[in-house]
């Protein structure tokens, strides 16, 4: 199969890529920096990235939903069979403070009749790749909040299931719920990355408005500033407490522990 992966050299994308050229496709590794160059406010690099692909795996714009139906639009009429994309758990409690592009996006790939959903708890790299690494190699995590729980999933889980999803008949129309196999609070998490490492991180609980300027001190852009604020704010409220079957029931193995995975971190030097 043809397969485009938008923002392929992204968390996701770049092993959602290496997961399907090891199976024997053809992939598009579509992006701004990408070998095939797709940007969501370029609509004339729309053509190069859907025409003559089978599947395409959607990750939603940042910021602006304008060009969501367009897009999706050009991609059916190049007789794209499946759109797959990537969300977020809980998305429903989340409006207007986290995601309201992937909310425009989910509804677009699903009107298709093409279209599957893969709304992802938090990703476990999200400690080693995003905002939160330099926090968590400093040896400290400071979030707006104690107790906030999630059931973190390995990214390696989700390459597989999107692997599979756009890959194989009888998907359409459905929304999977990724998640890993145990629910953490991000205090938790970060004693297992303390304990993995032999290290000394801590979890530090600030107020929204001082998490705010760690942000914008870091180079944050501020309407990045405003959806991650927004997203600990909802997730303090509890919706991320529990754990979907998806990812074993369509893997056929259990998902993979965040233990296990921090574990290998440690071991590759990522902790700091």
């Amino acid at each position: 199969m043809d397969i485009a992966v938008l923002a392929g050299t992204g968390k996701s994308g770049r092993r959602l890529a290496s997961t399907l050229r090891v199976a024997g496709h053809r992939v598009r590794v579509a992006g701004r920096r990408g070998p095939v160059r797709f940007d969501w406010d370029e609509p004339a690099t729309w053509r190069g990235v859907v025409v003559g692909a089978d599947a395409v795996y959607v990750v939603a714009p940042f910021a602006d939903p304008d060009p969501i139906k367009p897009f999706v639009d050009e991609a059916v009429a190049a007789d794209v069979q499946r759109l797959v994309m990537i969300s977020g758990r809980g998305l429903e409690h989340f409006a207007g403070h986290f995601g309201d592009t992937m909310a425009v996006t989910e509804r677009a790939v699903l009107a298709t009749g093409r279209g599957t959903i893969l709304r992802a708890s938090n990703f476990a790299q999200n400690f080693t790749e995003d905002v939160q690494t330099p926090g968590v190699r400093a040896g400290r995590l400071a979030l707006p909040g104690t107790g906030i729980a999630d059931s973190f999933v390995d990214l390696v889980d989700v390459a597989a299931v999107a692997a599979r999803v756009l890959t194989e008949d009888g998907h359409e129309d459905r929304t999977y719920e990724l998640t890993g196999p145990d629910v953490l609070t991000f205090e938790q998490a970060v004693d297992v990355l303390a304990a993995a490492s032999g290290g000394e991180i801590r979890y530090e609980a600030v107020a929204p408005d001082d998490y705010a300027a760690e942000l914008r001190a870091e180079g944050v852009d501020e309407f990045a500033v405003r959806e991650l604020v927004g997203l600990f704010t909802v997730m303090a409220e509890g919706h991320m407490n529990g754990v979907s079957d998806d990812v074993p029931r369509l893997l056929g193995r259990p998902a993979r522990a965040f233990t296990d995975w921090a574990v290998e971190q440690a071991a590759l030097g990522a902790l700091g």
